[in-house]
């Protein structure tokens, strides 16, 4: 498997953690990249609750929110990665980690988040 596909579960996997514990030093294992997204957490969760407003984040399941959390950082504030990259990673890791339907919403948070950063 990807080395890439593979640091991405585990960021997916301290985020999932992070969103229990909210402390990084009990995450199971800490990189550089889970910990700027903790840092600009506010800000991908402000553009991911602004996008699906029908979902409140406390409603989103923890998996679900993870991949969100991860490619949000990727699209907006990384931006190192092909958006198209991104989008295809985290609709390929919600149908791995997450419910039937998951990558459905994903891809649809995602393309609308993209869609109206673009048109600003």
């Amino acid at each position: 498997m990807d080395p890439r596909h593979l640091q991405r579960i585990k960021t997916v996997q301290n985020l999932f953690a992070y969103s229990f514990e909210r402390k990084k030093n009990h995450l199971p294992f800490i990189d550089s990249r889970t910990d700027s997204i903790i840092k600009h957490l506010k800000k991908v969760d402000k553009l991911i609750s602004t996008n699906a407003p029908r979902y409140p984040l406390k409603n989103v399941s923890r998996t679900d929110l993870a991949i969100l959390r991860l490619s949000v950082f990727d699209l907006i504030i990384d931006q190192k990665i092909p958006e198209k990259v991104i989008i295809d990673e985290a609709v390929m890791l919600a149908k791995e980690l997450s419910g039937e339907r998951s990558y459905a919403f994903v891809n649809a948070v995602l393309g609308k988040i993209l869609s109206n950063t673009k048109t600003k």
